[in-house]
């Protein structure tokens, strides 16, 4: 038996324009409350600063609001943007969350998405994946060893730093790095021995193969840098999807947003996800179904939701947790319907839930002509006995 697969859904967050900013915050948080009910594993949250679509701006006060209301689920940072921080202080956060959630956080990295984001703030695009491992080279050293750190590039300084908590987690929790398109993320992930977290590979033109080529680098580097690499357990992938009972209902309830959230991709141009598609205005179910009829999404059932993880899992040869991509592609009554009905029969088919119940119920079926004679002559007797004992 294959090791059970993890699930959750990966917040940027996307939010059409016009709707109220603290609204849909709001609706985050109780996304993640109900995510947390119904068993999902993980929820992770970015960190965007432009474009005025994905409004979360710090996924650590995201996830320390989040931890209170929720028991079990794990809240990962979706990703810290390094080459926008200082790499001490960023350590210095995530402990501190680390001890707050109790071990619940995971610290997802990467270089920054949106280069509106990056030209605010005056960093060269081409620089900021040469940031980015600075930053997490400095950030690792920091949470590895309990020695001074001291490091000096040109853009950050650090003499003599060293964590003033250590991590709540022993030895740390877990760091994953993010991949998107490019080989960096991979190549990192082999190369210092941290999880990979494959944002969006399986939705961009060519990118489904791409994910078959992925743990191969992981592990190209690995060798080169003279470690082990790390557990394909700890690979999570992305998916986007919204299923329902019918294919035709799933179809309709996306009508109510996937065309702004596709337009966003396609005309902004903030990120070169592959999510846009070309279709004619006006006619929301026809974009829909045009969109569906891509090959690289779920508009369905639970079956067609299995079918494509399945897929994912075959083509990468093995990962450990499917993240959902979270969007407003539905109403959220819509939404949160397909997220339980995703829980009810999709999650449990990977975690093997349903065999033994299933065994157990066979079996029982198959001893019914042999067991159930003898206990009801069981009760015919105790009848019989009990008049006997009247009647004398």
């Amino acid at each position: 038996m294959t090791d059970p697969l993890r699930f959750g859904v990966f917040y940027a967050p996307f939010h059409p324009l016009g709707q109220d900013p603290t609204l849909a915050l709001e609706y985050d948080l109780e996304r993640v409350v109900a995510l947390d009910r119904l068993g999902y594993d993980e929820a992770w949250f970015g960190e965007h600063h432009s474009g005025g679509y994905e409004i979360i701006g710090c996924p650590e006060i995201f996830i320390a609001a989040a931890a209170e209301r929720t028991k079990h689920i794990k809240l990962g940072t979706g990703v810290v943007s390094l080459p926008y921080h200082h790499p001490w202080l960023v350590a210095d956060r995530m402990v501190l969350l680390d001890h707050l959630t109790r071990g619940r956080v995971l610290f997802g990295t990467g270089p920054g998405a949106l280069p509106t984001d990056a030209y605010i703030m005056g960093i060269d695009p081409v620089d900021q994946r040469r940031r980015m491992e600075e930053s997490l080279e400095a950030i690792l050293a920091l949470l590895r060893s309990e020695e001074p750190v001291t490091r000096e590039t040109d853009w950050f300084t650090m003499k003599e730093g060293r964590l003033q908590l250590r991590p709540y987690t022993h030895p740390h929790f877990e760091v994953a790095v993010a991949a998107m398109v490019s080989p960096s993320g991979p190549r990192l992930a082999g190369r210092y021995g941290v999880s990979l977290l494959s944002l969006s590979m399986q939705v961009i033109e060519g990118g489904f193969a791409a994910i078959g080529n992925a743990w191969g680098v992981v592990e190209d580097q690995a060798r080169t840098a003279g470690r082990e690499p790390p557990s394909r357990a700890d690979w999570r992938v992305l998916g986007a999807m919204h299923i329902a009972e019918t294919r035709d209902q799933a179809l309709e309830e996306c009508t109510h947003g996937l065309e702004a959230f596709s337009r966003y991709f396609g005309t902004a141009g903030f990120v070169p996800l592959g999510y846009e598609v070309d279709s004619d205005p006006g006619d929301p179910r026809a974009f829909v179904e045009k969109y569906a009829a891509g090959g690289n999404i779920v508009i369905g059932t639970p079956d067609d939701a299995i079918d494509y993880i399945d897929g994912l899992l075959e083509q990468s040869g093995g990962f450990g947790t499917f993240l959902q991509l979270g969007h407003d592609w539905a109403s959220p009554e819509a939404t949160l319907r397909s997220y339980r009905l995703f829980a009810r029969e999709v999650i449990p088919h990977f975690k093997h839930k349903l065999a033994a119940p299933r065994t157990s119920h066979d079996w029982a079926a198959s001893k019914r002509d042999e067991l159930f004679g003898r206990a009801g002559q069981a009760i015919m007797n105790a009848i019989a006995s009990h008049l006997e004992e009247q009647q004398s």
